[in-house]
C-alpha cells in the first residue's frame, strides 16, 4: 500500500536532516528528483525570477499555481510550496489559496510573517489548517519567523523566535522555519525551547552538516542559492556569446542535449 504524501512527508522530518534543493519549475523538479531529493520544495524568489518577477508576493496567483501542477505532473515526490504571506493580509484569503494548493497536490507550505505581526500569521495558520483538516490532509505549514531578517535587536532574537514558535504552535503550525539564523548556540537554543522541527536555510556562517544533525535541526533549506547560480550562469554565458559568438562554458558542469532530453521525456 502507498504511503500518502502528507504523511511520507511529516515522517521526513521525524529523525535525521530533511535536505531540500529547492526548485522553481517542472523542469528543475525533475533534475532534483534524479539527484536522489526524498521531497521537493519551491522557492519564491525562484519561481517569481523563472517568470520575470520579483519576489515578494508579486506573483500572480494564476503563474504560481501553474507552475505547482507542473511540478506535480513532472514528479512524483512530495512537495511544499513556499506561500510567502499567503498573497493576502486576510487570513481566508491566505487559507483558500492553500486550499488551491492541496488540491493540485501540494502536502506542504512555507508561509511567513514577514513584515505582519505574528498574531496576523497565528490567524492564518489557523485558518489554513482548519481548510487542510476539512479536506483530511495533514498539510505541514513550515511556519517562516523573519526574526532574522527584519531588523529586531540582535540580543532580542532568540527570545523573540521562542515566543513567535510557541504562538504558531497553538495556532497548528506543524515547523518553524527561520532563515538567517547560523550561529550554533541561536539555533540550540531554539530547539531546546519548541517542539516545533526547525528549519534553517543555507547562509554564510551556518554549521555543516554534521553539526546540524548534532544539534537536532530536522531541514536544511537550499533557498534561491541554486536559482541564484543558474541566473548567473546563464548572465555570464549570454555576454560572452554576444561578445565573442560562443559559449564556452569554461569549466561549467553541463548537461548535454540527449542527457536533459531524456531525463523530460
Amino acid at each position: 500500500m502507498q504511503v500518502r504524501h502528507d504523511v511520507l512527508f511529516h515522517a521526513l522530518h521525524a529523525d535525521g536532516l530533511l535536505m531540500l534543493a529547492n526548485c522553481w519549475d517542472a523542469g528543475s523538479a525533475r533534475i532534483v528528483a534524479a539527484t536522489g531529493a526524498k521531497a521537493l520544495a519551491t522557492s519564491s524568489a525562484a519561481v517569481a525570477w523563472s517568470h520575470g518577477f520579483a519576489d515578494g508576493s508579486t506573483l500572480p496567483r494564476a503563474l504560481l499555481m501553474a507552475c505547482v501542477k507542473g511540478i506535480v505532473r513532472a514528479c512524483s515526490l512530495p512537495l511544499t510550496v513556499d506561500a510567502e504571506d499567503g498573497y493576502s493580509d486576510d487570513p481566508a484569503q491566505a487559507a483558500a489559496l492553500a486550499g488551491e494548493l492541496i488540491d493540485a497536490g501540494v502536502v506542504g507550505i512555507n508561509i511567513e510573517d514577514g513584515s505582519g505581526t505574528p498574531e496576523l500569521l497565528a490567524d492564518k495558520i489557523r485558518a489554513i489548517r482548519a481548510v487542510a483538516d476539512a479536506r483530511g490532509v495533514n498539510l505541514f505549514i513550515n511556519a517562516r519567523a523573519d526574526v532574522y531578517l527584519r531588523g529586531i535587536e540582535a540580543s532580542e532574537r532568540v527570545q523573540e523566535t521562542i515566543r513567535r514558535a510557541a504562538l504558531y504552535e497553538a495556532a497548528g503550525a506543524s515547523g518553524l522555519f527561520v532563515p538567517a539564523m547560523v550561529a550554533e548556540d541561536d539555533i540550540a537554543t531554539v530547539i531546546k525551547a519548541t517542539r516545533l522541527p526547525l528549519n534553517v536555510m543555507v547562509r554564510d556562517g551556518v554549521p555543516p552538516l554534521a553539526r546540524l544533525v548534532q544539534l537536532g535541526v530536522r531541514r536544511l533549506s537550499a533557498g534561491s542559492a541554486i536559482s541564484e547560480a543558474m541566473f548567473g550562469c546563464v548572465d555570464a554565458l549570454s555576454r560572452q556569446f554576444l561578445d565573442s559568438g560562443k559559449v564556452n562554458e569554461a569549466g561549467l558542469p553541463r548537461m548535454g542535449y540527449g542527457a536533459l532530453n531524456n531525463l523530460m521525456t
